[in-house]
């Protein structure tokens, strides 16, 4: 496949999932019916399935895959490193925090949009904690900060399972940790859709820096580019894309680290054409695998996280092995 024809590419394999994440379910639906459900006037079944249950877990599936191969390609790109990932800065992590303490705390029995608040407020503040440690030491001392950030936020939330008050609280914070878009609302596409968009804008308006860096942080420097300035664009825009993502649906991991390799071939060596392609990667792979969570029946529906853990996983061990063959 050459670059020219991957976005008709893209595009289709997006369209194609996203009818095929309406018509799948418990009750399946016909092309026709799906349709019509969103002719005015006509109540149904039918009706009520698409335009009430399904299509707000398309619309935030997509939102949130597309957030986390976009952040993905961008840190990649930022940090110069084939491996890097969404969850590297904290943000899952903190987010997942955010939402344990309202579970465990019953916030969430108050209100129901308690848990994303709060996981939204806490991607936030350990992204910040990892930019503030991390902002004078360089790359490096920015993964470090990520990493000590998301090691404290994990052991937080194994300490709030430790200490769960009854099983029913312990058994609400490991399913929202395995990540899911089950029961999602409007309202939760409400909460997360504009924190996506004004994050996926940040990490856009970054693609001219990110070719420059790709020459490394002296060169991009001699050409005019501020690097400090395109570092914090990209962190912030990860922070609020990644954590309001996180913030409603949990921890989906794997994502933003396959999607950009998946297009990367194609759009050959400039990070700023792999952001776009990259996006629509991730979207059409969270819309996947949700459909895979509503096909395959062992029990009770797998969560959205163990499918992409279940793909990505095997990717990353290949791509160890990959770059561990190729590297000088």
């Amino acid at each position: 496949m050459s670059g020219r024809i991957l976005g008709p590419a893209l595009a289709a394999v997006l369209a194609a999932s996203a009818l095929a994440s309406l018509l799948a379910g418990e009750i399946w639906l016909r092309p026709a019916e799906v349709l019509k459900a969103f002719a005015a006037g006509n109540p149904s079944l039918a009706t009520l399935i698409v335009l009430d249950i399904r299509l707000p877990r398309l619309l935030l599936g997509m939102l949130i895959g597309a957030a986390l191969g976009l952040s993905g390609a961008a840190l990649q790109g930022l940090l110069r490193n084939p491996l890097a990932e969404p969850g590297l800065l904290g943000v899952s992590a903190g987010a997942s925090l955010g939402a344990v303490i309202a579970i465990y705390y019953g916030l969430a029995r108050l209100a129901p949009l308690a848990s994303p608040a709060l996981g939204l407020l806490g991607g936030l503040v350990t992204a910040g904690l990892a930019l503030g440690l991390g902002r004078r030491g360089g790359t490096l001392a920015l993964i470090l900060a990520g990493a000590a950030v998301s090691a404290i936020a994990g052991a937080c939330v194994s300490l709030a399972l430790n200490l769960a008050p009854n099983p029913y609280a312990a058994y609400e914070i490991t399913t929202w940790l395995m990540g899911s878009l089950a029961d999602r609302s409007w309202d939760h596409v409400a909460l997360a859709a504009p924190f996506i968009v004004v994050g996926g804008a940040l990490l856009l308006a970054a693609g001219r820096a990110l070719d420059g860096l790709a020459l490394g942080e002296a060169q991009a420097e001699s050409l005019g580019i501020d690097v400090r300035g395109a570092r914090l664009l990209i962190l912030v825009g990860t922070a609020m894309s990644v954590g309001a993502g996180a913030a409603v649906a949990g921890a989906i991991g794997f994502v933003g680290l396959v999607a950009p390799h998946l297009v990367r071939p194609f759009v050959g060596h400039s990070p700023r054409r792999a952001l776009i392609p990259a996006a629509a990667a991730g979207a059409a792979i969270v819309t996947l695998a949700d459909i895979a969570t509503r096909l395959i029946r062992v029990g009770p529906e797998i969560k959205l996280g163990a499918v992409t853990s279940l793909v990505g996983a095997p990717f990353f061990l290949w791509l160890v092995l990959h770059l561990r063959r190729t590297a000088p």
